[in-house]
């Protein structure tokens, strides 16, 4: 008997003809609480109306956030929004990720984003590997490969626009992406980045090293700014910084109070990613990937700006989704 899936794989959902100028999709964070959960769902269900092509949900270090990641992905997926589940290796065994998978596979959830993941506590520490589990995820897209439950797993992987900040160089970045592409991953997501230059020139770079597996999907993964401070936690996480323009523009419009322009802050950050998602599109970019922080109005002002959603507000009636 083939596999249950109760889902559309992502490589499809991003190549399927949408209403709008080009599909989107959304990044989701598990909700630790009750309250947070609450919220989610609010943002799901507006995302839902607005035509999502894909919801993605981050995974908790070490497994923190699993059992929850795990019952909310399933009731995603039931809403129906196409669900890809983020996995990675920390805190983990072999045998666990085997019993992982095979429980996504019970659940209908075929959509997967292979990660290797941060070191919990602190994401720029050393990785150290768990005892009787993994170092790359490239062992883990080979595990399910090879698992006879999750051989039908669409698989995405994360790229990196500006080179992953623990390669020696570009050269080795790509080797590492390739590697995970000929292995059996459909295509991946970036990074959050904010030169679109940087995106461009991943996509060269990987075609050129292979023209086959190099020219898998690459989607980009764009977070409105909506707060300087917020924005440069985010790019610390990722051993990235700002482009200095960028930056620049941003504190002018703050003018040295940022709690107090934060709607001036907001509304250039919001042009930011606008003039970014404009250009992205323009250069054939597959999807949008937005990075939502569980949070619609940001998102649904870029969509709004591109010509892909209604406005938000308070005052604007039945042309508010949420």
């Amino acid at each position: 008997m083939p596999p249950v899936s109760r889902q559309v794989a992502v490589s499809q959902a991003i190549s399927s003809q949408v209403p709008g100028r080009i599909p989107f999709s959304v990044e989701f964070m598990p909700p630790r609480d009750d309250a947070a959960e609450e919220r989610l769902w609010n943002c799901a269900e507006a995302f839902h109306d607005l035509g999502v092509s894909f919801c993605s949900i981050t995974y908790g270090a070490g497994g923190s956030t699993q059992e929850r990641t795990l019952r909310v992905a399933s009731q995603l997926a039931a809403k129906p929004l196409t669900t890809l589940m983020h996995m990675t290796l920390v805190g983990h065994r072999r045998d666990e990720l085997v019993e992982l998978i095979e429980t996504f596979a019970k659940e209908g959830l075929s959509n997967l984003l292979a990660l290797r993941g941060d070191p919990p506590g602190d994401p720029n520490a050393d990785w150290i590997p768990t005892e009787g589990g993994f170092t790359h995820a490239v062992e883990l897209i080979e595990l399910v490969k090879q698992t006879e439950a999750t051989q039908h797993f669409d698989i995405g992987i994360a790229s990196f626009p500006q080179g992953h900040y623990r390669a020696i160089d570009l050269e080795h970045d790509t080797k590492y992406t390739l590697e995970k592409l000929r292995a059996g991953a459909e295509y991946s997501i970036t990074q959050m980045f904010f030169d679109v230059d940087d995106y461009l020139r991943l996509r060269d770079r990987l075609a050129a090293a292979d023209p086959e597996f190099g020219t898998k999907p690459i989607i980009p993964g764009l977070m409105p700014i909506t707060s300087i401070r917020g924005v440069r936690r985010q790019m610390e996480l990722a051993g990235c910084s700002l482009p200095k323009p960028l930056e620049e523009r941003l504190m002018k419009a703050a003018a040295g109070d940022e709690v107090g322009n934060a709607a001036a802050v907001r509304e250039v950050g919001i042009e930011i990613t606008t003039a970014m998602a404009e250009r992205l599109i323009s250069e054939g970019a597959p999807d949008l990937h937005f990075m939502t922080m569980n949070n619609v109005h940001a998102t649904q002002d870029v969509l709004h700006n591109l010509g892909m959603a209604p406005a938000w507000g308070p005052d604007l009636g039945h042309d508010a989704v949420r």
